[in-house]
């Protein structure tokens, strides 16, 4: 990774300003901008995000923000209403308060004397949501976005449910980090002496955002606010969209570009839920050397060459052997000048009698699997950011305990790119089942690498709308969609695709335990015909950043992951540190801590002990100020409802600011 110190532009920063809005309302902001740009007016780019300006995002922001300043910009981020020093409450994500503040601030943005009227808007997850949601609106002032690790569907493809199942992997510990960051007072540095008032005012009144998620399994009217899927048309501006294989959020890559009619770029690494620049597992690229490209482009109007690129730019993962964690993934890039495909690629298999998954075959009698509870211990991270721990390990153990169909070694390599789908025939014996469906490669000595895999609640089976219960043993025809992925199969190995009604933590387990029965069943494959060229595009420039911050380590990141299981009770846990260590900051002196802890356990043939427990705690401290949070979060289940329990315990020096509980019992809707 090349530093760069030089930009083509000098440039200075504004710790803070204060936009107004209508109502009243105050947000803070930092601006990056090049000298003269009073005097030369520049295009603007903004960051819209409740993740704190002066501590929880400095770090990255003093990579991206002069870089693009440094590039002739104005590069602006803000403090969402509710987080960081900006006024009022953040009562939930993506409300629709949240997109016309967002109105408000280009017009601000757009009117200074500073930006030449037009705005970009970039983001990576939070920031890349409310990037689609606020191009959907079509404001004047807003030319073109990057969005980063988001989606079109926000009930499909986000941290609450998957195939209209519980995420239990992200539901609560998402919902565990939003009450401890909502929780966190503005900087008196930058707000004064109504800190306090602010502060205790967030810890009154906002609420545990678990309540509200659960409140809602199915897919209402909540969920399809702020899911641009629901009209695509809407979106009339150029739109660069970003995942990565290791991320949760690479599937509406894919159907972004083939939903929007406006200009659409589509990049796909082998990433965790990291910047393409930070590259983790590598290869990095030069991203904002492509970012720039980008705005260059669409906001100054030079010709960059970015929309010659091919539509789809994507890392083509060669195989590996399974491991729990990767610092690079072998591969290559390659282009695919029009996405979808121009003429259907999909290759079929048969689940076929004595686990076999072949091309002329079928199923002469029905096959049942029971499952285990446990099993599902070896799951990967739904959304990976390159932690210890992150990827599955080999699946030998769990395909054991799962219904397997293997193919034959394959005579050729053969290439995947995009959806892989199972179509089956199968018929559950309670009125609340899942069907989970894994897709591995297996190598010659046997090890199965997890490659991808989809959840269907089976209740959802028609509609994730309007669900209806299973009708036990009677069979139903249901497709299951996994995870869009780029994948080579090595000649000599074989595919697997592994059936089971259970995938704890990843999914919150049906009340009852659940036989499966595969009555019929295939695999269809997105085979990419590899006699193409691989259009790959310009090469990528080496990652570059401007200079880092000097932060004081006073104690080092470090995530553990460790499983454990009690031999007389048979109950399992997987248990996840992440401590983000303590730091100050060169500039405001602030220091901060950040350790969180999610356990998930489970016992092997109760569905009712599921349980997740997450602990979190945020320290800030400068001279003798000095505020400590600490958040207690639990989900667990009773046939008939989900039982969720938050405490939030909020400290000014030795004095307890805030003690505060929550507890809800929310009704199952067949789940």
């Amino acid at each position: 990774m090349k530093i760069l110190r030089n930009f083509p532009h000098q440039i200075s920063k504004i710790d803070n300003v204060w936009i107004p809005l209508a109502d009243g309302t105050r947000l803070a902001a930092r601006i990056w901008l090049p000298t003269d740009a009073v005097e030369r007016p520049v295009p603007a780019l903004l960051e819209y995000i409740p993740y704190r300006k002066n501590d929880w995002t400095a770090i990255r922001d003093a990579l991206r923000h002069p870089y693009f300043a440094g590039h002739g910009y104005a590069s602006i981020h803000v403090d969402m209403r509710g987080s960081g020093d900006s006024d009022g409450l953040l009562l939930d994500e993506y409300l629709p308060q949240e997109q016309e503040d967002a109105l408000e601030l280009l017009a601000w943005i757009a009117a200074q004397p500073w930006c030449d009227g037009q705005v970009g808007m970039f983001g990576k997850s939070w920031g890349g949501f409310n990037a689609l949601q606020i191009a959907a609106r079509r404001p004047p002032q807003l030319k073109a976005i990057i969005t980063i690790y988001s989606t079109d569907d926000r009930y499909a493809d986000d941290v609450h449910y998957m195939g209209g199942a519980v995420l239990g992997y992200e539901m609560l510990p998402w919902a565990s980090v939003m009450l401890a960051l909502n929780a966190t007072p503005p900087d008196p540095r930058t707000v004064g002496e109504r800190w306090r008032e602010m502060w205790l005012k967030r810890l009154r009144e906002t609420p545990a955002y678990i309540e509200t998620w659960l409140a809602h399994q199915t897919r209402d009217s909540y969920w399809k606010h702020g899911s641009v899927g629901e009209d695509f048309a809407a979106i009339d501006l150029p739109v660069f969209a970003v995942g990565g294989w290791a991320d949760g959020y690479t599937n509406p890559v894919f159907r972004l570009l083939e939903g929007l009619s406006s200009p659409t770029l589509g990049l796909i690494g082998p990433w965790a839920h990291v910047y393409p620049e930070e590259g983790t597992p590598a290869p990095a690229i030069g991203f904002l050397q492509e970012s720039l490209r980008w705005w260059d482009y669409w906001l100054k109007g030079k010709e960059t060459g970015i929309m010659s690129e091919p539509k789809l730019r994507v890392f083509m993962q060669d195989n590996v052997p399974p491991q729990t964690s990767y610092t690079a993934r072998p591969g290559r890039w390659i282009g695919e000048m029009t996405w979808p495909p121009t003429r259907d690629n999909h290759r079929i298999w048969q689940l076929s009698d004595h686990g076999q998954l072949n091309e002329k075959g079928s199923l002469s009698r029905p096959q049942m699997i029971r499952g285990r509870l446990t099993a599902g211990m070896d799951t990967p991270a739904w959304c990976a950011f390159g932690h210890p721990g992150d990827y599955a390990p080999d699946q030998q153990m769990i395909d054991g305990q799962s219904l397997t169909f293997t193919s034959e070694p394959q005579n050729e390599k053969m290439e995947i790119l995009g959806f892989p789908v199972v179509r089956c025939t199968v018929a559950a014996d309670r009125p609340v089942a899942h069907l989970i469906v894994r897709l591995c490669d297996v190598a010659p000595n046997g090890q199965s690498t997890l490659i991808s895999f989809g959840v269907l609640n089976l209740t959802h089976r028609h509609s994730h709308e309007r669900p209806e219960p299973v009708e036990p043993g009677v069979p139903m025809t249901v497709t299951v969609q996994l995870n869009a992925i780029g994948h080579v199969l090595p000649a000599g190995h074989r595919w697997r695709v592994a059936v089971m009604p259970y995938y704890w933590p990843m999914i919150w387990p049906a009340p009852e335990p659940v036989t499966l029965t595969v009555i019929s069943g295939s695999l269809s494959l997105p085979l990419r015909d590899m006699t193409r060229p691989d259009h790959a595009g310009t090469p990528f420039l080496p990652a570059e950043v401007s200079p880092p911050l000097a932060l004081k380590i006073l104690r080092p990141e470090e995530v553990k992951r460790e499983t454990r299981e009690d031999m007389l009770t048979g109950r399992k846990t997987m248990s996840v540190t992440f401590d983000n260590g303590r730091v100050q900051f060169p500039d405001h002196h602030l220091i901060m801590e950040d350790v969180a802890h999610h356990h998930y356990s489970i016992t092997a043939d109760d569905p009712l002990s599921a349980e997740v427990i997450c602990e979190h705690q945020l320290i800030f401290e400068r001279g003798e100020w000095r505020i400590q949070i600490e958040t207690v979060s639990k989900m667990t289940a009773t046939a008939t409802h989900f039982v969720v329990e938050n405490a939030i315990d909020a400290f000014e020096g030795e004095t307890c600011a805030a003690h505060k509980r929550f507890y809800k019992e929310i009704p199952r809707n067949f789940q």
